[in-house]
């Protein structure tokens, strides 16, 4: 019990820790929430609802400050939303077994890594018909959708270089199209799971908590001492970590 006890605990300052350097910079997070959750082996069921409750509380503060200070585009964001909210519901509606969701999860977060530590300086900017960056906005917002959904992984940090890869908007309106992303998507995919695949989130009262203070202190303080680029790359670690055990515990069964 006193391990138990400790490991909730140090869980709790981790993800405080999380949520307070995210929200000062205008991020989610949901990358690193997903990973301390398989690292302390959450119970599988619960790390996707867990997740995108603490991606949506963040995520609601950064829309907020990006809506109010006039960088958000309807004209931009919509592709994305329409596309993805279908997905991010069935996404969340899936009953995936443990070992599936594993091997999801841990694609997922592998693809995370290599988006934080080999996709970091993207200068490309592709000269694509305005239909062609509908069709790529479309399959895109579909994609990260089903993805924020299953795992909880909200998807902003595959969408705002995607965003600058193809011109759509300046990095600012990136972000903001980003945050909104992952706040609408969180939000459909948390009620599917809740429809239908319920967890008693009584048990993690002091994840959310710590996670709602944090970011609120972030965002209030807007530590911007560090860029988002390498608050990605520390927190990059976490993900590796995810990896590594996840992948032990892979093999493990495989074995």
């Amino acid at each position: 019990m006193p391990e138990i006890e400790f490991s909730l605990v140090l869980l709790t300052v981790l993800l405080f820790i999380v949520a307070f350097i995210y929200s000062s910079v205008g991020l989610g997070g949901g990358s690193s929430y997903t990973a301390l959750l398989a690292i302390f082996s959450i119970h599988y069921l619960a790390i996707p609802v867990i997740s995108l409750t603490l991606n949506l509380i963040v995520s609601s503060l950064g829309t907020f400050n990006f809506i109010r200070s006039g960088h958000a585009r309807l004209k931009l964001i919509l592709p994305f939303l329409l596309s993805s909210i279908p997905m991010a519901y069935i996404g969340g509606s899936v009953p995936l077994p443990q070992d599936i969701f594993l091997w999801v999860l841990w694609i997922s977060l592998f693809f995370v890594m290599i988006r934080i530590y080999f996709m970091d300086h993207i200068e490309l900017e592709l000269n694509l018909t305005d239909t062609s960056k509908l069709i790529i906005s479309i399959i895109a917002g579909m994609l990260l959708g089903f993805v924020a959904g299953v795992v909880g992984i909200g998807g902003g940090i595959y969408l705002i270089p995607l965003i600058l890869i193809l011109g759509l908007g300046s990095a600012k309106e990136a972000a903001a199209c980003g945050v909104i992303f992952v706040f609408v998507n969180s939000a459909t995919g948390l009620f599917a799971r809740t429809v239908h695949q319920p967890v008693n989130m009584l048990d993690y009262i002091p994840l959310i908590i710590a996670v709602l203070i944090g970011g609120l202190l972030g965002s209030w303080l807007g530590a911007n001492r560090y860029s988002s680029k390498t608050i990605e790359k520390w927190l990059g670690i976490v993900v590796i970590v995810a990896i590594f055990f996840l992948g032990k515990k892979l093999i493990t069964q495989i074995i």
